[in-house]
């Protein structure tokens, strides 16, 4: 199937997939490349040094300047603003152009402006309006100005245990592959509380190392990693964060706001940590000493590994 051009639209490349369409009004410069069964709406415009994957929808009144890559099943909102000159002066221009690049999947909101030389993350959505200054990581869901992490795509935060009484211990499996939820105990008398935990019976491995979290921004993210090998427990000593456990096809958010409550992530588990409260502080036991080796920080290479046959979470 050819792609569609419509008579009112100039497009000047030869480099337009089967099944595209290209609607009145759009400008299409010779350099750039335009994937198969992509919608590109009125008064549009591309420049030379472009790239747009497969099935991407570029609503109206949307510029895409030199230096920018939309991989595939992007969706582009009416009137997002793209940039790639942080500090543009007429008729100068910089020796190359910032790359900026909005990974697959991910969406951008109506009216929303993307600075120069960003990533937007896979399935990552921006908000309507927001101004995005920063990398946008996968899955997250960012609103604002400087645009911040809201959520995360697909989940919604629970808490780690729903209300029950307070000296009931226990523990059962989250829905993402490997990770286990844990109420510890919790002594309360006139002398004040205590919450404890004790290695194999809560803990499920040998602690080599801890370190703890705290002074975090309430709009700043930690984590963003998997581990290869390593093991951890993560309490929340004093205030509130959030958890999301990943495995590659399920995602879960969960609230740590008790000293008794404790999530354990297994190796090959992405999680991230944010919505600290002020007061927060969070305990991270480990199973072995630091080793930059084994962490995985992008989600992409995440993904790969977890495909590999027999990959899954340690026991």
């Amino acid at each position: 199937m050819a792609c569609f051009e419509h008579e009112n639209a100039l497009v000047e490349t030869q480099l337009v997939g089967e099944g595209t369409r290209i609607w009145a009004f759009a400008h299409v410069l010779p350099g750039a490349k335009i994937g198969r069964e992509c919608n590109i709406c009125d008064h549009t415009f591309i420049e030379n040094d472009v790239v747009v994957g497969d099935r991407v929808t570029i609503k109206c009144g949307v510029q895409l300047w030199d230096g920018i890559t939309i991989e595939d099943d992007v969706f582009i909102g009416p009137n997002a603003t793209f940039t790639n000159d942080p500090f543009p002066r007429s008729k100068r221009h910089p020796e190359r152009f910032e790359r900026t690049t909005v990974r697959k999947g991910a969406s951008i909101g109506a009216n929303a402006t993307i600075l120069p030389g960003v990533v937007i993350g896979e399935r990552a959505m921006v908000g309507a309006g927001s101004v995005v200054t920063r990398n946008v990581p996968p899955n997250a869901v960012v609103m604002g100005n400087p645009a911040w992490i809201s959520g995360y795509a697909g989940v919604r935060e629970q808490p780690a245990f729903q209300a029950g009484p307070a000296d009931k211990t226990g523990s059962h499996p989250a829905e993402v592959e490997g990770v286990v939820l844990h109420r510890l105990p919790l002594v309360d008398d006139i002398r004040g509380m205590l919450s404890f935990g004790e290695v194999q019976r809560h803990i499920p491995f040998e602690i080599k190392r801890y370190f703890l979290v705290f002074g975090v921004s309430g709009k700043h993210v930690r984590g963003e990693h998997a581990h290869k090998k390593q093991h951890q427990f993560l309490v929340c000593v004093h205030g509130r964060c959030n958890i999301v456990a990943d495995d590659g096809k399920r995602r879960q958010e969960f609230i740590l706001d008790s000293p008794a409550t404790g999530i354990y992530i297994p190796p090959m588990v992405w999680a991230v940590q944010y919505k600290y409260s002020a007061d927060a502080v969070l305990l991270v036991l480990a199973s072995d000493f630091y080793d930059p080796d084994d962490y995985v920080r992008d989600y992409g290479q995440y993904l790969a590994l977890r495909a590999e046959p027999g990959c899954s979470p340690a026991k």
